[in-house]
This record gives structure tokens, C-alpha cells and sequence, in this order.
């Protein structure tokens, strides 16, 4: 399921947020040390992506009432300040709780930057020509793959 909506990620709001989380890393913060870097920029905090791209994938999955729990989840690739994040979410599994009125879906989220999936076909993995090594997409910056409560649809 493709979400249709991007956000662009600013500087303040990455900072703010890294900050509630009460992480105080330099490569978040400290820009002087930072331009030194390969990036030559702040890297965004990855609680403040897993944030941004569930936050897009409510336009879909509305009617989730609650995370029942994170399974695994890969920072695939850094993200900076001005990168705008797309996402899409796979079902992975349908899970019966033995109830009429909820079930459980495992969902994979992934995220992507500058890249919108809606437009341009992205593969989640790509391989390396040289060593023949899979990894994800340069793109790709979050793959997460977590179970969620929701309501059965009324027969």
C-alpha cells in the first residue's frame, strides 16, 4: 500500500524532536563538527523518521488502534535536513486473536527519501556488482517490520 503524502524534514523540527527523545549525540547537533563529516551535515535522529513515516502511513492504515509491538527494524541509510520521506506498507501477516471485534497485522514500513514511490518503481534491495552483496536501496532509509491492533470489518 503506497502512502500517498511526503513531508520534508527540517532543521528545527529534527533538533526538537532529538531533543524530547533526550538524545544528545553530537552527529545530531553539533553542525561545526558535522560539516567535517562524510555527509558534511547533521544527521536526523531515526526515532524522529520512524515518527515522520508512521505518522505518513496513517493515510491508509487510519484505523489501526495501537502498535502492539516492534519486531525488527533497519536504519538503512542516513537522512539529513531537506530530505523529503515518501512511504509504503506491506502486510506481512494477518493474525487471528481469537476475537469478533479485532485482529492483529504484521506490517512492514518502509521509508524512502527524495524519492517518491508513487511515481518511480524503487526496489527495496539492490545489489552490489562488485562483491555481489544485497543491501537496501540508497534511498531506502527505513525498513521496519512491526504487528498492530485492528478492527475486523463488520460482516
Amino acid at each position: 500500500m503506497l502512502h500517498p503524502q511526503g513531508i520534508t524534514i527540517e532543521d528545527a523540527e529534527h533538533q526538537l524532536a532529538t531533543r524530547l527523545y533526550q538524545n544528545n549525540a553530537r552527529v545530531h547537533f553539533n553542525d561545526y563538527m558535522q560539516r567535517k563529516s562524510k555527509l558534511g551535515r547533521r544527521i536526523v535522529y531515526g526515532g524522529h523518521i520512524i515518527s515522520v513515516t508512521h505518522a505518513i502511513s496513517h493515510d491508509g492504515l487510519e484505523n489501526v488502534i495501537r502498535v502492539l509491538g516492534f519486531n525488527a527494524g533497519t536504519h538503512a541509510n542516513p537522512t539529513v535536513a531537506g530530505d523529503t520521506l515518501f512511504a509504503w506498507t506491506d502486510v506481512l501477516e494477518r493474525i487471528d486473536l481469537g476475537r469478533k471485534d479485532a485482529g492483529a497485522l504484521r506490517l512492514r514500513l518502509v521509508g524512502v527519501k527524495n524519492l517518491d514511490p508513487s511515481a518511480e518503481p524503487i526496489e527495496l534491495k539492490v545489489k552490489d556488482p562488485e562483491s555481489g552483496r544485497e543491501s537496501h536501496h540508497p534511498n531506502v532509509v527505513l525498513d521496519l517490520d512491526y504487528t498492530v491492533l485492528i478492527p475486523k470489518r463488520r460482516r
